[in-house]
């Protein structure tokens, strides 16, 4: 791959650092990962599951980053279009309103006619807080903006002057269409989120609006299914590491001449850490896959339960219109199913009619003691060669 050069000429935005052969090779290292994970990921049994699970968490986790805290079960709830097992709130909203931002970018993935906008981005942005107007949902903000440290009370972040916002945001969408190919799509999606956050367009959703952005230019690029692009959850998980490097890079205000170096190399840490997690996650699936399908035929019970089972092995509180779904049958035929699963000891039900759920019985969870849990993921940066880290 041909190093990248910082271009010429004045600089609007904040621009990519040339790529040294570190990140050049922790590059080619995510670009091969996610040619395992697309070759993986061909139609599998399990696929589905994986596939709406990996979805609820990366909802869920951007969402986290901004304190919008719902339950693993109600994010299931948000993807699946379903009604949430525990009381509607503001979390609620915020989740539901960050899902139907991210099923357009997943419907403009491969679009003939998809083309960057600020129109686009404001249409993003009403769909993640239409809920409350008074976050202005697809304006641009009108007022100074500061981002406050919770625990120091420190002004940490002031953003652009609003008059500034509408020439900023066009020279952003600007750079997306005519970006250089040259650079890498893992690099090009993470400048994409930078600069968006530094020039925090609205009142409110900044953070959320960045990741989406990223995971559209990502998605966009096709170098895999869109669902597995994103690094939301990653993000989720190291939050104070995320923040800890926007501060950094960002100097406290609007300074695209600021290194991006430190921020390019986070996000391809996290690029890397999710590609493994993914990997070492179908692998899980798969075997789980296999032993509650042999547990399926012990009981005399439809190949097709196993996908209730798989559900309820993770952890997750199965309902009839999520298992009908995932297994494609009638609300009557999951009804008969989960009865069936009942009475062979393997699901507990729970609740009453419409509030009803089932959870994984002690002799189904003693199915997944068998399985080996991921393991360990490499972190691509660090210094001594072979030093891991938990999976994040």
């Amino acid at each position: 791959m041909v190093e990248t050069q910082r271009p010429e000429g004045p600089v609007p935005l904040f621009q990519p650092p040339p790529l040294g052969s570190a990140e050049l090779a922790v590059v080619d290292r995510v670009e091969e990962f996610k040619r395992q994970l697309a070759y993986s990921f061909q139609p599998r049994r399990w696929y589905g599951l994986l596939r709406r699970n990996t979805f609820a968490k990366a909802v869920r986790a951007s969402n986290s980053i901004e304190g919008y805290e719902i339950s693993a079960d109600d994010a299931v709830a948000v993807v699946e279009g379903e009604e949430p097992i525990e009381v509607k709130s503001e979390n609620w909203f915020a989740n539901v309103g960050y899902q139907r931002a991210m099923t357009l970018v997943l419907q403009q993935a491969d679009s003939p006619h998809f083309q960057y906008s600020t129109g686009l981005l404001n249409a993003l942005h009403f769909m993640m807080v239409d809920y409350d107007l008074s976050k202005h949902p697809g304006n641009w903000r009108s007022r100074p903006i500061f981002v406050v440290d919770g625990e120091t009370d420190e002004t940490v972040f002031t953003g652009p002057e609003p008059e500034a916002v509408p020439a900023l945001m066009e020279a952003l969408v600007q750079s997306l269409a005519t970006e250089n190919e040259e650079a890498p799509p893992l690099v090009r999606a993470a400048m994409a989120h930078l600069n968006l956050v530094m020039i925090h367009p609205y009142s409110d959703g900044n953070g959320r609006m960045g990741r989406c952005l990223q995971t559209l230019v990502l998605a966009r690029s096709g170098v895999l299914h869109p669902m597995f692009a994103s690094v939301e959850e990653y993000l989720g998980r190291n939050t104070r590491e995320y923040y800890r490097v926007l501060a950094q890079v960002g100097g406290g205000g609007w300074r695209p001449d600021r290194d991006t170096r430190p921020w390019i190399r986070f996000m391809l840490t996290a690029h890397f850490r999710q590609a493994t997690t993914l990997l070492l996650r179908s692998k899980y699936y798969q075997s789980l896959f296999e032993e509650v399908e042999a547990l399926a035929e012990r009981h005399g019970l439809p190949e097709r339960t196993a996908q209730a089972l798989a559900d309820a092995a993770l952890g997750a509180k199965v309902r009839n219109a999520t298992y009908r779904k995932l297994a494609e049958i009638s609300m009557r035929a999951a009804g008969r199913d989960l009865q069936s699963l009942v009475e062979a000891g393997l699901l507990g039900p729970e609740g009453k009619k419409r509030g009803r759920y089932y959870r994984a019985s002690p002799a189904l969870l003693a199915v997944t003691t068998k399985i080996p849990k991921p393991g360990r993921v490499e972190d691509p940066f660090d210094a001594e060669p072979g030093v891991t880290r938990p999976a994040t």
